[in-house]
């Protein structure tokens, strides 16, 4: 994001650490924070004292996506909140998981998809499926959405996708390195428009946000040792920033 000249003056905490001023996804990630903090409490409380309070939380989650998302019904969605309540561990709120695909050929290239949903260009990604593994789901994705076979080497990162401002819903995305063992390129007919093997710094246009990604992906294609890429403590987490 660049800087606004018109933005008032940052606050300074009492650690003498200026803050930057809050943007769009800051405020999407705090309003669904206090979702599934609402969320929760009402999938285990029984006192109605309790769940009023929750539900006002609600409220006030509503208002706050109502600010970054214009036409949302805030009164429809808080019912569509409350009806999504579970009871018990089925009412404690966690992110979805993804599972993601660095997939790399023998000419060092990396195996990306064009979303058709979209447009953005990224590595094969989809919902983790139920009765898979993360690393099963993996391998489903790539041949599903590329047409491409590939094996598992290593997780090479585990991510919150909302903190990367890759989705407007909270998720845990889980990305391992695979190298391609054959397959023809195939784009799946529904979610994406176009498949291909591109080499560093021969990314296509849109690709979505590679400083990010890229450099660490190329690496583990290479051979090159490589960390587990991860989201680093804040305090407090809801704080701003990577």
């Amino acid at each position: 994001m660049g800087e606004n000249a018109n933005a008032p003056e940052v606050p300074v905490e009492a650690s003498g650490a200026a803050r930057e001023p809050a943007g769009e996804a800051d405020i999407l990630r705090w309003a669904e924070s206090l979702v599934g903090i609402a969320q929760t409490g009402l999938g285990f409380t029984e006192s109605r004292y309790e769940q009023e309070r929750f539900e006002e939380v609600l409220a006030v989650a509503a208002d706050i996506r109502a600010h970054s998302a214009v036409g949302i019904d805030t009164g429809k969605q808080v019912q569509d909140w409350l009806d999504g309540v579970g009871s018990g561990i089925a009412g404690y709120v966690t992110p979805k998981i993804t599972v993601g695909a660095i997939v790399g050929d023998d000419e060092g290239r990396i195996l990306l998809v064009q979303r058709a949903d979209s447009g953005w260009w990224l590595y094969p990604t989809g919902w983790s499926d139920v009765g898979y593994s993360p690393s099963e789901v993996a391998v489903k994705e790539v041949r599903e959405e590329t047409g491409i076979d590939c094996e598992v080497v290593r997780p090479i990162a585990i991510l919150d996708g909302m903190r990367l401002g890759f989705h407007r819903v909270p998720l845990v995305s889980i990305v391992f390195h695979c190298r391609s063992l054959g397959g023809e390129l195939e784009a799946h007919p529904l979610e994406c428009s176009d498949v291909g093997f591109f080499a560093e710094g021969e990314l296509p246009e849109r690709t979505a946000r590679p400083e990010m990604w890229a450099p660490h992906a190329f690496s583990a294609i290479r051979g090159e040792p490589v960390e587990v890429l991860f989201d680093h403590p804040r305090t407090p987490p809801w704080r701003g920033g990577p």
